[in-house]
């Protein structure tokens, strides 16, 4: 145990190396398998060409913001002295990271996809096994790199920051300054991530809508016919988005969890084995516990059938890995926080705990994880009611769907706005409840236990993007309809596991906002935001047009790509002879080359809203009306991320529905029919709604929530921070100023 108590700190990063060395296993394995013959080797070679001709355009444009930011950052750090120009080498290692981790979760996808198709020419079981183990190499390598990365700066940063320096305190000014410094590397992540999300999301819709409404609204030709020319770029962009974008997301989610965590942990004093800093070390540790479970849960997902339910096989892997993780949270927390009473710093005047404070004990923090398991949870079941097949929002759109197209728009809008409900109710709940539990370091340990198993939900949201591919390669490769109806079942289980997937993602992204909303109004040097002010509640309004703004260019430019792929596929099909009889061969690459310079060109925009807006806002006008602007962005942003991401999952499902037959009024309803055409408008409106504009919310306001808190120490110096800290301390001796003021009147 003494050893444990020692060495805890290096034993982070070897739990995220334990997670690196079973993903290499599996991603041999996965090679290792048949790709299955020539035509399905040429398509999935297409495929994983435009996929990485995306990502070094991408990082073209990425690689010169990432070294302007750096330099930037740099010179940051040398005007206060609770941060160091180090910051930009954190931001960088970042940004590498988060990159790298959707590169490995694409490579691995171009790989199994085709081989996917090939196991569906077996059996069921074998297709599972071959795509889901695709998406657990992608989980446990964002897991993975994510603990390694932070685990092993927060090593040097504390070290060189802590520990070297003479007289230093862990809840004092030097610990602040290596947490400063190791918020660049979550905001590297972010920044990533954000640029990732959105540019892969308008990738993969323009490609997408241009395919639904070209091949099989005019022509008639199935989604993945060889002969429509946007179906490569279509494959390519469930690719670019939904694997390298979500890896990217979700890694700087993990991060941004763990940060927010330990900077509050810091303001914790505690009396521990670990030199008080276990608060700030107990949510890595809890991270890498969960990537140990998840790696056992995964094991778990198997059938033996035809007729086994895929899903009951996912949830049977995601259900062990939670409940895992609970309870070796449980002996985790008891072992690593000492007994008694703990507060926050921040909570005490004069080194008097303030009378409303209530302290909270190391129990009160196992149940605020439990919260944020049992949120996380919740928030998927909710999630995927109102995305799932034969569940009545779904089959309320089909209803809908049979009196035309607008009556088809109307259903699933009126579903998505529905869906906040429950959702909402939940997280206020799970907020109410982790802060009763532990205070607002129990808001932020909930998100941390609600993320803990993030490689097993990655696995499981990353197969289905596979599961499409391979889909998709089954139908241009004609091969026999029985592997077309096992890639058919994966991939609509995979639609479903994709909503619960961003359902999950808005309701961390919630509750880790709040905390980092917490650590920057401490360090920013501020007691309270009060809306009763003009100028917050000014920031509070804007940050709620936020948002909407965002989704506005993010789905404006969606449409502008889609437009030109739609001209484009209308050209090939009237130009070039002979596509229809297979006879011609359509031009793919110009369809990939329309979705990547659009996607290239659109990202930017929104990128820069979330990045600039805190700076201006902080700079021009204080840290409180800053707050004002961040809570109206996080409330705003959630309620968008839910709306958009369920409405577009339960158009989507609507429209798949029909390729098994729909029961409208006693009148079953297949493909082509005029309610399946309904059913394509609609999953064709949903597209950017779930797949670009909903999922870039929760890293919408998590990165604008960074950014602040790697400002907060230059705002501190800000007139408004200041004149609070001057009425703090004044609030602290009323007796004092009462003998001033009386001596004053009798003078």
């Amino acid at each position: 145990m003494d050893f444990l108590n020692n060495y805890l700190i290096y034993l982070i990063p070897v739990l995220g190396l334990i997670g690196i060395l079973v993903m290499a296993i599996k991603a041999a394995w996965v090679t290792k398998q048949n790709a299955g013959d020539g035509d399905m080797a040429i398509l999935a070679g297409y495929i994983a060409d435009g996929a990485m001709a995306f990502l070094r355009a991408e990082w073209k444009i990425l690689g010169g913001f990432v070294v302007v930011a750096g330099i930037l950052l740099a010179w940051s750090g040398t005007t206060v002295t609770t941060s160091s120009p180090v910051i930009a080498i954190s931001f960088l290692i970042g940004a590498f990271l988060s990159a790298f981790a959707g590169y490995l979760g694409m490579r691995i996808a171009t790989k199994a996809n085709v081989r996917t198709t090939q196991a569906a020419r077996t059996s069921l079981a074998q297709a599972l096994k071959v795509s889901f183990t695709g998406g657990t190499v992608m989980g446990l390598g964002v897991a993975g790199l994510a603990i390694i990365g932070l685990g092993s700066l927060f090593i040097v940063f504390y070290q060189f920051y802590v520990v070297k320096v003479a007289g230093s305190s862990v809840n004092g000014e030097a610990m602040a300054k290596a947490l400063d410094v190791l918020a660049g590397f979550s905001l590297g992540a972010e920044s990533i991530a954000l640029f990732a999300r959105v540019g892969g999301g308008i990738y993969t819709k323009a490609a997408d809508v241009g395919a639904d409404l070209v091949g099989k609204v005019e022509a008639g030709i199935p989604e993945d016919d060889v002969r429509n020319p946007a179906t490569i770029a279509d494959n390519v962009g469930d690719n670019v988005g939904d694997v390298a974008g979500m890896g990217a997301d979700l890694f700087g989610s993990y991060v941004a969890t763990m940060l927010a965590t330990m900077v509050l942990g810091r303001e914790i004093v505690s009396h521990d084995n670990f030199g008080g800093i276990a608060p700030v070390l107990l949510p890595m540790v809890i991270a890498g516990l969960g990537l140990i479970f998840s790696i056992v849960g995964a094991a778990m997902v198997k059938i033996k059938s035809e007729t086994d339910s895929v899903q009951k096989a996912l949830n049977i892997g995601n259900w062990a890995s939670i409940i895992l993780t609970a309870i070796a949270t449980y002996f985790v927390v008891q072992w690593m926080l000492p007994s008694g009473e703990f507060h926050m710093v921040r909570d005490e005047v004069n080194g008097v705990v303030k009378a409303e404070v209530i302290p909270f004990t190391k129990d009160g923090v196992f149940g605020s994880i439990l919260v944020g398991l049992v949120v996380g949870t919740l928030m998927s079941i909710i999630t995927e009611y109102y995305t799932a097949m034969g569940k009545r929002p779904v089959l309320s759109i089909i209803r809908q769907s049979s009196t035309g197209h607008a009556t088809n728009i109307i259903g699933g809008l009126s579903v998505g706005m529905e869906s906040t409900v429950l959702p909402i109710l939940v997280l206020a709940s799970g907020i109410y409840g982790s802060y009763y539990f532990a205070g607002l370091y129990g808001v932020a340990i909930a998100a941390a236990g609600m993320m803990a198993t993030t490689a097993m939900q990655l696995a499981i949201d990353a197969f289905g993007p596979i599961a499409d591919n391979a889909g998709g390669i089954a139908e241009m490769s004609r091969l026999p309809e029985e592997v077309r109806h096992r890639t058919d079942n994966l991939d609509a289980v995979g639609n479903t596991t994709a909503a619960t997937g961003k359902g999950f993602a808005i309701a961390s992204a919630a509750l880790t906002s709040l905390a980092l909303f917490a650590a920057f109004v401490g360090v920013a040097g501020i007691e309270h935001i009060d809306i009763y002010k003009a100028n917050v509640l000014a920031g509070l309004f804007v940050g709620g047009m936020i948002p909407f703004i965002f989704s506005a260019l993010a789905i404006a430019a969606v449409g502008r790509a889609a437009m030109a792929m739609v001209e484009e596929v209308r050209r090939q099909f009237r130009e070039i002879p002979g596509i229809m009889t297979y006879e011609g061969k359509p031009e793919y690459e110009k369809c990939v080359a329309i979705s990547t310079k659009a996607s290239i060109r659109e990202m930017v925009a929104p990128g820069l809203i979330a990045l600039i807006t805190p700076i201006i806002i902080g700079f021009a006008f204080g840290p409180e009306v800053l707050g004002g602007l961040l809570a109206g962005v996080t409330v705003s942003g959630v309620l968008m991320g839910i709306f958009q991401s369920n409405a577009g999952g339960a158009w989507d499902n609507a429209k798949k529905s029909f390729e098994k037959g729909c029961d409208i009024n006693g009148e079953i309803f297949y493909k082509k029919s005029e309610p399946h055409k309904a059913s394509v408008t609609g999953d064709t409106v949903g597209d950017p709604f779930k797949d670009t504009s909903g999922p870039s919310m929760n890293i919408l306001i998590k990165l604008m929530s960074i950014v602040s808190l790697v400002i907060a120490p230059h705002l501190n110096s800000h007139p408004a921070a200041t004149s609070a800290r001057i009425q703090k301390e004044m609030n602290k001796q009323p007796m004092s100023i009462h003998m001033v003021v009386k001596a004053e009147k009798s003078v």
